[in-house]
């Protein structure tokens, strides 16, 4: 029985929380699933704790002990002197490495630039996300952007893995080597190095003008593997996801040696909590994901084709999709197809 610990997070996070579960129930894999709290809710309640990230011990312990944690979004508060991301905490905690997320059109016509299929492949750990910040004087702040060789050369590797189990036979370096020129040099010459295993092309673009292309050209990434350090890649994979029509429909893995996390790539929206209105399918398919990563493949197609079945039809979807579904009758939908794909009816 594989153990999984589930994020019930803030704003809109119960009720994706809620939606996935009727998924995971609905063909009921063979996985022990915990919910626990984090995030900024979490800490309000419990009174403004002064404690480093947005994490209580209980939870912590659910974690160690489990095989992978799905996440649903949480909140960090921009605030000095307040904790740390719930997600960011997660990665530095397990060492997961690679955040990747999957950009695909869904549907042509949410998507607004045509259709485009990449990878986003981020490093999780390092740059200026290792949160070294200082006051210098009263009026003046300074961040520390960290950048290693090891790290470096395992996520540009990972990047190169991706690209061969596809068959892509391009990696895309982001970079802004040209002004940053220590960082991005260790960065950039890292994955030269490990690009000589593989018979992939490296194609270094500095991170302004990818996304211009990304706006103007998305289609020469097709097929390809976009690859950077953890805040550039955080802004571009964000902007990517506009190109198959919003951040709902982002999922994504956060993936080390021997843990991983699951999570939609969007915030908590608590402008919308309690609403229900709020699409499931990032969330849902971050599940799914984990089941694959759990060794439960066939159950995780499922539910991708559920998914996409669903959003394809297009009648059982919430109000960004063109629909007037809520946040559970789309799941509902969705959990009612992966039963029938998985009987084979």
């Amino acid at each position: 029985m594989k153990r999984v610990a589930l994020i019930k997070g803030d704003g809109t996070g119960p009720e994706l929380t809620e939606a996935t579960l009727k998924v995971l129930d609905r063909i009921n894999p063979g996985i022990e699933i915990t919910l626990c709290d984090a995030g900024y809710e979490w800490w309000l309640s419990a009174g403004r704790p002064s404690v480093p990230n947005l994490i209580p011990e209980q939870t912590w312990e659910i974690l160690r002990s489990s095989d992978a944690c799905l996440k649903s979004p949480t909140t960090t508060p921009p605030e000095p002197d307040t904790p740390k991301s719930v997600a960011v905490s997660i990665r530095r905690h397990f060492d997961l490495y690679a955040n990747i997320r999957p950009i695909k059109t869904f549907r042509s016509d949410i998507s607004p630039m045509g259709e485009v299929d990449f990878l986003c492949i981020r490093e999780a750990t390092e740059d200026l996300y290792i949160g070294a910040e200082a006051m210098l004087d009263n009026d003046t702040a300074i961040a520390i952007r960290k950048v290693t060789k090891h790290a470096s050369s395992r996520i540009a590797r990972r990047a190169f893995e991706e690209a061969a189990k596809r068959k892509w036979k391009k990696v895309v370096i982001i970079t802004k080597r040209n002004i940053m020129k220590l960082t991005d040099s260790v960065f950039y010459k890292a994955a030269e190095e490990v690009s000589k295993s593989y018979d992939i092309s490296l194609e270094e673009y500095y991170i302004d003008n990818v996304c211009q292309q990304l706006v103007k050209n998305p289609q020469r990434f097709n097929q390809s593997v976009l690859l950077s350090t953890n805040i550039f890649m955080d802004i571009v994979s964000e902007l990517a996801s506009g190109l198959i029509g919003n951040i709902g429909l982002v999922y994504s893995a956060n993936i080390g040696d021997r843990y991983a996390m699951f999570e939609p790539a969007h915030g908590s929206v608590p402008k919308y909590k309690g609403m229900y209105v709020v699409n499931p399918t990032a969330t849902i398919l971050s599940a799914a994901w984990m089941l694959e990563y759990l060794g439960f493949a066939r159950e995780s197609k499922a539910i991708y084709d559920a998914t996409l079945d669903v959003i394809k039809e297009g009648r059982f979807v919430t109000r960004d999709l063109g629909g007037n579904s809520s946040t559970l009758e789309m799941a509902d939908e969705i959990a009612k197809r992966t039963e029938k794909f998985l009987s084979g009816v």
